[in-house]
Formats: C-alpha cells, sequence, structure tokens
C-alpha cells in the first residue's frame, strides 16, 4: 500500500501573507483498492512563521503532521482499504436476482 498527501489548498491573510489554513488531503492505494481521507489544519495568527509567496508543500504538510496524527490517519486508510477487500456488510434486494 502506498499513500500520497497533498495540500490541495491554502487560505492566507492578505495582511500579512501568512498561511492560516492547509486543506488536505491522504489517499491509499493497494492494487485496485483506493482510499482517500480529506480534512483541514488551521494555525493562529502569526503562525507558521514562512510567508504565503516562499512557503513550500513538503513544509505545509511538515504543518500539518504537527496538528494531524498521521500514524492514525494512514491506518484508517489501511483499514479503509481492508473493508473494500473484506467486506463486512452488503446492500440488494433478495427477490429478482438469478
Amino acid at each position: 500500500m502506498t499513500t500520497q498527501w497533498k495540500i490541495t489548498q491554502t487560505d492566507y491573510q492578505t495582511s500579512d501573507g501568512f498561511i492560516s489554513c492547509a486543506h488536505w488531503t491522504a489517499t491509499a492505494v493497494d492494487g485496485d483498492y483506493t482510499a482517500s481521507i480529506y480534512s483541514t489544519a488551521s494555525w493562529q495568527a502569526g503562525t507558521p512563521t514562512i510567508p504565503y509567496a516562499s512557503v513550500t508543500e513538503a513544509e505545509v504538510l511538515n504543518w500539518v503532521w504537527e496538528s494531524v496524527d498521521k500514524q492514525a490517519t494512514e491506518d484508517a486508510l489501511a483499514a479503509q482499504i481492508a473493508l473494500q477487500k473484506a467486506p463486512v456488510t452488503a446492500s440488494g434486494t433478495p427477490w429478482g436476482q438469478a
């Protein structure tokens, strides 16, 4: 299983140019199975201290991982994929099935 973290958008203050919120996704792929989580992380004004115009995605991801349990997120993705591989529920109707 491979997991990719991605910053999809940031919100920043136009007055000082500092990021106040990052929107992120974590996507796991295991063969034909895919699971994804979307969330946000936000910070108080003035933190983090790298201005919008100078920050990299890697730096923002590190900020996110300081406020989000990275391992728990990846464990949740693995659990989603495990359920896809071995479902514990199903849906349908019993009539009309061949």
